[in-house]
């Protein structure tokens, strides 16, 4: 890779300096984005390619931003100065004019490659961040498609984004530390708490949280309890909205997406594997509360009502049935080995992988904190039992949450 003189920590290098941000796309995402930066001070630029996205995206904002002014989170002054910031860009090109673009476009790796492409080359030789808010695509991949790759980073905001305090800044081998550096800067100036991670499949939150629905799902499917029985059991031991609830919010299309796409960059492995249960939703277009049906029916008002009495799981042995402790240990446990293979595998700190479950997915804890808190020896016993019982199911556990449980050490103890 050909030195980047504008990153160079020597004499004449150009500071990172982001007053203006460009935003490529409209959509919820790219609209969230665009209120907290402009109510942060940043001069904003949007652009879609849809006629009319953007108008409807600002039409929006001005509706969040006057909601904010009424209820005293912003003065009049305040608001009217955020919508004073953000103007439209006609072309995807006139967006390379801003220190740093973030792209907020669907998750289609050649589309992001191609949007990349062009911004690289509209930048030419100014000093431009491009930064894409992919939940689960290779930063790495994306960067290829561009002659500066160290200028390439990870930005993920979670929706809805004014509301949602995690961004996770991730950097790709050749992702300059100025780079990552100026962006976490940046999420910080947006109100944000970033945490930093290497690219790798879903990053921290959507490979972390994948057994939390997962295993609900096996639990479901294997006919060992109900819907409403598991979220009830989750709700139980602190979490906001059980597995399916949180389907539902999220979308049943969406949760797949992300699940076979995480399961795709490990190559199948087993704890990844989707869940037929997770097609068959799909499939009936029960896509959850934006279709008025997922694992819940939902009234005309959004109110949830009953189980989807379609859902077709196995008939569970006699007997077999869990109680909600069973269900809640056994989802947690699934989760805290998750965790404990990010650490293993360089993804995050133990400190960012708790802060990004806290704060991306509203976990009660951290899962490693979590795992100390009830002790990792009971975690490895509930999951040698697991693995015992279904040996290809993904059980294993893995060798440092093992290590930490047999000497009693802690994920958070300083390491050589």
């Amino acid at each position: 890779m050909v030195a980047d003189p504008l990153l160079s920590s020597g004499e004449g290098a150009t500071p990172l300096t982001i007053a203006r941000v460009g935003v490529l796309g409209a959509g919820t995402m790219g609209a969230g984005i665009a209120q907290v930066a402009a109510e942060a001070g940043l001069a904003v630029l949007i652009h879609d390619p849809v006629v009319g996205a953007v108008e409807r995206a600002q039409e929006r904002i001005a509706g969040f931003i006057g909601r904010r002014v009424e209820k005293g989170q912003l003065t009049p002054a305040e608001g009217v100065a955020a919508l004073g910031r953000l103007a439209t860009a006609t072309e995807l090109e006139n967006l390379a004019s801003a220190d740093l673009v973030i792209e907020a476009a669907p998750e289609d790796l050649e589309l992001k490659r191609g949007a990349f492409r062009r911004l690289d080359a509209a930048a030419a030789d100014r000093l431009v961040i491009l930064a894409s808010n992919t939940s689960s695509l290779s930063i790495t991949r994306i960067a290829e498609a561009t002659r500066r790759p160290q200028r390439v980073v990870g930005m993920h905001f979670f929706n809805p984004v004014p509301v949602m305090a995690l961004v996770e800044v991730i950097a790709g081998p050749l992702t300059d530390p100025a780079v990552s550096s100026a962006t976490a800067d940046l999420a910080r100036r947006m109100g944000k708490t970033p945490v930093m991670a290497a690219d790798t499949p879903g990053f921290i939150v959507n490979r972390v949280a994948r057994p939390f629905y997962l295993e609900a799902l096996r639990i479901v499917g294997e006919g060992l309890a109900g819907v409403d029985e598991v979220d009830a059991a989750m709700r139980g031991v602190g979490f906001r909205v059980g597995p399916f609830e949180l389907i539902d919010a999220i979308g049943a299309d969406v949760n797949l997406a992300v699940t076979e796409s995480v399961a795709a960059a490990f190559a199948g492995e087993a704890r990844y594997r989707p869940h037929p249960l997770q097609r068959a939703l799909v499939e009936a277009g029960r896509l959850g509360r934006k279709t008025g049906a997922g694992f819940y029916d939902y009234a005309a008002d959004g109110s949830p009502g009953a189980p989807w009495a379609g859902l077709r799981t196995r008939r569970a042995v006699p007997g077999a049935r869990v109680t909600a402790d069973q269900i809640a240990t056994q989802i947690v446990a699934t989760v805290v080995n998750e965790a404990a293979s990010a650490v293993e595998a360089g993804v995050a700190t133990p400190d960012a992988i708790d802060t990004a479950m806290r704060l991306g997915t509203n976990y009660p804890l951290g899962p490693l904190a979590w795992g100390e808190r009830v002790g990792l020896g009971a975690v490895v016993g509930t999951l040698d039992a697991l693995h015992a019982a279904a040996p290809d199911s993904g059980y294993r556990v893995v060798p440092l949450l093992r290590r930490l449980a047999e000497r009693g050490g802690s994920f958070f103890e300083p390491r050589p």
